[in-house]
């Protein structure tokens, strides 16, 4: 039985594809001298003429990933993409470095384990990035022996 015409027809009137459009196998019949857009117009109202579901791409796999990313998982370096700096810019890792590198000399100042002289010289060597880490600030100053015996009060 050729339904390729009511098949087009009920596509145009429901707005879809021809692919999702279903006939309901027992009425074929009736369907088959349904020649214009009302008659299938009628036909899709009575249900003999229905519209297939969109066949959507499930969700759940991205919710199971989504959920392992926020357990941190998925982020070694078959998952990165772009530069080092992509990901943490320049910028920000310079800014936490020299943070973190200022607190230890301000704290030393405050403690009186340095002098305000050796601080100001410290202060300007990490502002030029003569510091690796805190770690090599604390050898650098006991390399010089800039440390001083705190006074008990």
């Amino acid at each position: 039985m050729e339904l390729k015409v009511q098949k087009r027809l009920a596509a145009d009137v429901m707005g879809c594809s021809p692919k999702r459009v279903w006939f309901d196998e027992d009425r074929l019949d009736d369907i088959k001298e349904a020649i214009t857009k009302a008659d299938i117009r009628t036909l899709v109202n009575s249900g003999l003429i229905q519209e297939k579901p969109k066949n959507i791409t499930s969700k759940g796999r991205a919710r199971h990933i989504k959920e392992q990313k926020r357990h941190g998982r998925r982020k070694g370096h078959g998952s990165r993409k772009g530069a080092k700096t992509a990901r943490l810019p320049r910028k920000e890792r310079w800014i936490n470095v020299i943070r973190s590198q200022r607190d230890l000399i301000r704290s030393l100042k405050e403690k009186g384990t340095i002098s305000k002289k050796d601080y100001r010289i410290l202060y300007l060597k990490c502002k030029g990035g003569f510091f690796r880490s805190r770690r090599h600030i604390s050898l650098y100053i006991k390399e010089k022996g800039l440390a001083k015996e705190v006074k008990s009060k």
